[in-house]
């Protein structure tokens, strides 16, 4: 099965002062282990106020590695796959697996993970690899949802 990681809005806008380096740490050795077995990182990029903030302000944060061949989809909505074209790009690389994570637990990153599950796929929420500038909203996206840990995901990869 064909995996996708979606790292959702992990931007200087976004988490200027907050503690990212335990999401990040999870996150980036995720995506090592998903672009070893040749499966797909794509980052999704809120770019809602463009217009409002300057562009450097929307770029990831530096903690967050960007590889050459991650792909990169832009969002003006909760849901990454409202009105993008993030699903095609997902059915064009046969992908059976979504795994979300980044940021913001209670809202861009569950709206995404129901917008996957909407569209067919079968989703999870990435252990230890969301946040929220509220630690409940974390621990509420991970009650009822399905969760998966990196050492299950380097399972998969391997097997």
């Amino acid at each position: 099965m064909k995996i996708a990681l979606l790292i959702v809005d992990m931007q200087i806008e976004f988490l200027q002062g907050l503690p990212v380096a335990a999401a990040s740490e999870y996150i980036n050795h995720t995506a090592r282990i998903l672009r070893s077995g040749g499966h797909q990182v794509i980052h999704i990029q809120d770019v809602e106020g463009a217009g409002t903030v300057s562009p450097e302000r929307l770029d990831f944060i530096p903690e967050i590695q960007v590889e050459q061949d991650d792909l990169l989809v832009k969002k003006t909505f909760s849901n990454a796959f409202w009105q993008t074209d993030l699903e095609q790009i997902l059915l064009d690389r046969q992908i059976g697996l979504v795994v979300v994570a980044g940021y913001d637990a209670g809202n861009c990153v569950l709206f995404t993970y129901n917008g996957a599950i909407e569209r067919g796929f079968k989703s999870a929420v990435l252990q230890h690899g969301i946040m929220s500038s509220r630690e409940d909203l974390v621990h509420l996206t991970y009650r009822d949802r399905h969760v998966i840990s990196y050492p299950v995901i380097e399972f998969m990869v391997q097997s």
